[in-house]
């Protein structure tokens, strides 16, 4: 089996192929569908006590109360005062640049009066609890921790509340350090879909929370699905993707390891480069051939890149762009010389990299915009995570007396032409004029 798919634009067989490469199945596990479904009524119906019994079984931590599984703040400030240096560093770096650049997503409350004194308006306010969601164990991301915490409280969130497994009590302490560089409020050691069951509906311990974010296993995601319309959520991810838009000018090698900066994800993860150059997509090939086996998780790029990981050559930059915005991928690199003129072109991708030093992976970490972002496709219609989704909107209307004469007969005319006579009235009683319909 070849290590990646070899496509190309000009085969008559090319959409269709590149349907079948593009296909994910997004359907349910019924197992984990019931299991879930079991749980969030659990924890619904008997709270902590739930919340205990959950954790006992699927963590293997043992405590007396939910108040015990509460990871206190001093902990927190232990594990950033000995983390290594150059991680806090790291961190601290990564989440000052997270926080400069979501300060410019903040949106403020306006209003604007029209001549006969009416003033309408929108006002912002922030939620007032969010649940972020943290996996623990082996798959442990505190740029995650950042991703969402720090655009949180830069929307003005007052508590944000942290749940992470702690698998046989062991605590990550990077996560831990990461809470205390974001701005978490509160942590407590648990996991899974009892977790996200919590944050939705409260126990007599953990507040319930407005809207939950963070990525978790396929327990965690059916969770958040199920609770959506309690509580809000950020999205339903999928599989992890690149796309590489490349006109032959970025070195092999650096985009081969753009690749494989995705395809390690998982086995279902996709990672794609079009390029009108078929040279250039021999020369890929060759890097990809040459460095897979001295990567750690070589098992894991060869499953992903072999199924669904392609290098398409195409007739032309304007036929990839072409092609970016039907697959909309999570990650687009447009790695070539004037990568500008071809953003332009884009529109359907949830984060645009653009020119040859602009690897996906420093946008996954460090460059500031948010690395939460849509997938399979969802990008056609949905955003990044960003402070836009930690605050609300509310309408004002504030009507003058003369604004009631002109919108009230408007209203009254409308409300009648639906039969609903209550409504005429309301806006009827405001009149002044004599000529109101009784």
């Amino acid at each position: 089996m070849p290590s990646i798919n070899r496509l190309d634009t000009a085969d008559p067989g090319f959409k269709p192929d590149l349907r079948r490469l593009l296909a994910y199945d997004a359907s349910l596990d019924e197992s984990i569908e019931r299991a879930t479904a079991e749980i969030l009524d659990r924890v619904r119906r008997e709270g902590d006590s739930a919340l205990l019994d959950y954790t006992r079984r699927f963590d293997r931590v043992q405590a007396d109360s939910v108040a015990a599984l509460e990871i206190e703040r001093k902990k927190w400030l232990a594990a950033l005062d000995t983390l290594p240096k150059e991680q806090r560093v790291a961190l601290e770096a990564a989440a000052e640049r997270i926080r400069r650049y979501h300060e410019h997503q903040v949106a403020q409350s306006w209003s604007y009066t029209e001549d006969d004194g009416t003033v309408l308006g929108q006002k912002i306010t922030p939620l007032d609890r969010v649940g972020l969601y943290v996996p623990g164990g082996k798959a442990a991301y505190p740029s995650s921790v950042l991703m969402n915490a720090v655009p949180a409280k830069v929307a003005g969130v007052p508590e944000v509340i942290m749940v992470t497994p702690t698998p046989d009590g062991v605590r990550n302490p990077t996560v831990l350090a990461a809470a205390a560089i974001g701005g978490v409020d509160r942590v407590w050691g648990i996991g899974g879909a009892q977790a996200v069951g919590a944050l939705a509906y409260g126990t007599r311990s953990i507040s319930p929370v407005d809207k939950i974010v963070g990525p978790g296993n396929a327990y965690v995601a059916a969770a958040k699905r199920r609770v959506f319309g309690t509580v809000g959520i950020d999205m339903i991810a999928g599989p992890s993707e690149i796309l590489v838009i490349c006109d032959g000018s970025t070195p092999a090698d650096w985009v081969a390891m753009d690749l494989f900066s995705q395809a390690e994800h998982d086995e279902m993860a996709q990672a794609i480069l079009l390029c009108p150059d078929a040279a250039y997509l021999e020369a890929v090939q060759q890097s990809i051939d040459r460095m897979l086996p001295t990567m750690a998780r070589s098992g894991i790029l060869r499953a992903s890149l072999s199924n669904r990981g392609a290098l398409i050559k195409v007739r032309s930059l304007e036929e990839a762009c072409e092609i970016a915005n039907e697959i909309a991928p999570e990650h687009l690199e447009i790695s070539t010389a004037d990568p500008e003129r071809w953003a332009g072109l884009i529109r359907h991708a949830g984060a645009i990299f653009l020119g040859s030093y602009t690897s996906e992976s420093l946008g996954d970490y460090c460059a500031g915009p948010n690395h939460v972002l849509p997938t399979a496709r969802t990008a056609r219609f949905s955003s990044p995570l960003g402070v836009y989704d930690f605050q609300k909107r509310s309408s004002l209307i504030q009507v003058s007396r003369a604004g009631a004469q002109t919108l009230g007969r408007i209203a009254s005319a409308l409300a009648r032409s639906e039969g609903l006579q209550a409504h005429a009235a309301s806006a009827e009683y405001r009149l002044e004029s004599t000529d109101t319909q009784a």
